[in-house]
């Protein structure tokens, strides 16, 4: 089994639309959507939920009335300024657990919190896990690890050769944990100056975790003096620029049609299977 994870040093570069176009062209295989702060490859897939499971996040805490004697210290000591007058704003609370540990009354308790939801689904390209983080709630790098963690189970049951993550743009946690331990990183950029700093940043962190990475560029027809400062950059680093994409507004037309791209009449088309083609290319080498 392997896993190829798309991801991007910014977001709206075309990722999404590019993993859902893979789904439609590989063969036994998973998806999984780790951008689980703003999920969106459901939108492409059209899946049925067969399963769905709380996500439980880090625990908050909770003080006991009466136990606490009033001595403040919960309060003094919270940097968060989540607690005030012996009652705890849970929004404003991180989970730190100081406040848990200096109580002298033991008086603060831990309570699991409702983070969010992870699914298993089946679509018409196959089996799919993706998730919802809720509002205002954190700790998505686990929920990553979760979904990675409920794709490679459900690959293994079914005997599926292949994951195709959709994962989160930047390069924080939610980035690293899609990374850890994937056969193949495929950077989505596109021609222009905050792209390509970001594009940079990403290269350095799979670099820095030893992550096979490839590179493509959308819409690399908008800038070709970009383009090429991207196909520099990345000989410089020793990473494979394995597809162009021209730009194509049917990308856009595809999303409001609720499908992927290659199902439509692009010219976008025929890049995109090359790029899929390279990949498998990259990935068995």
């Amino acid at each position: 089994m392997k896993e190829i994870t798309v991801i991007s040093g910014k977001g709206g570069t075309g990722k999404t639309s590019i993993t859902a176009s893979f789904a439609v062209l590989a063969h036994n295989h998973v998806m999984a959507d780790c951008d689980v702060d703003a999920a969106n490859l459901h939108i492409l897939l059209l899946p049925e939920i067969k399963a769905k499971h709380n996500f439980w996040g880090m625990p908050k805490v909770e003080i006991d009335a009466e136990k606490c004697s009033g001595c403040g210290i919960c309060e003094d000591l919270c940097r968060y300024g989540a607690i005030k007058d012996g009652s705890v704003n849970k929004m404003e609370c991180e989970g730190c657990q100081v406040c848990y540990h200096a109580c002298p009354e033991k008086a603060i308790r831990l309570v699991e919190t409702h983070a969010g939801e992870y699914y298993i689904s089946e679509t018409r390209f196959g089996p799919f896990v993706h998730a919802r983080l809720g509002i205002a709630q954190e700790n998505s790098g686990k929920l990553v690890a979760e979904v990675r963690r409920q794709a490679r189970d459900l690959a293994q049951r079914e005997g599926r050769e292949l994951i195709i993550t959709d994962g989160p743009p930047g390069i924080g946690c939610p980035v690293i944990s899609s990374l850890g331990g994937t056969d193949l990183a495929v950077v989505v950029v596109e021609p222009t100056i905050s792209s390509i700093h970001d594009l940079d940043r990403v290269l350095k962190l799979t670099e820095h975790f030893n992550v096979k990475t490839a590179v493509c560029i959308n819409k690399w027809d908008l800038n070709l003096r970009n383009s090429s400062i991207i196909e520099e950059a990345c000989r410089n680093m020793n990473v494979p620029v394995i597809g162009k994409i021209g730009y194509d507004i049917t990308f856009m037309a595809a999303v409001m049609k609720r499908k992927p791209v290659i199902q439509m009449m692009s010219s976008a088309v025929e890049d995109i299977v090359s790029l899929w083609h390279n990949v498998e290319g990259v990935l068995n080498s």
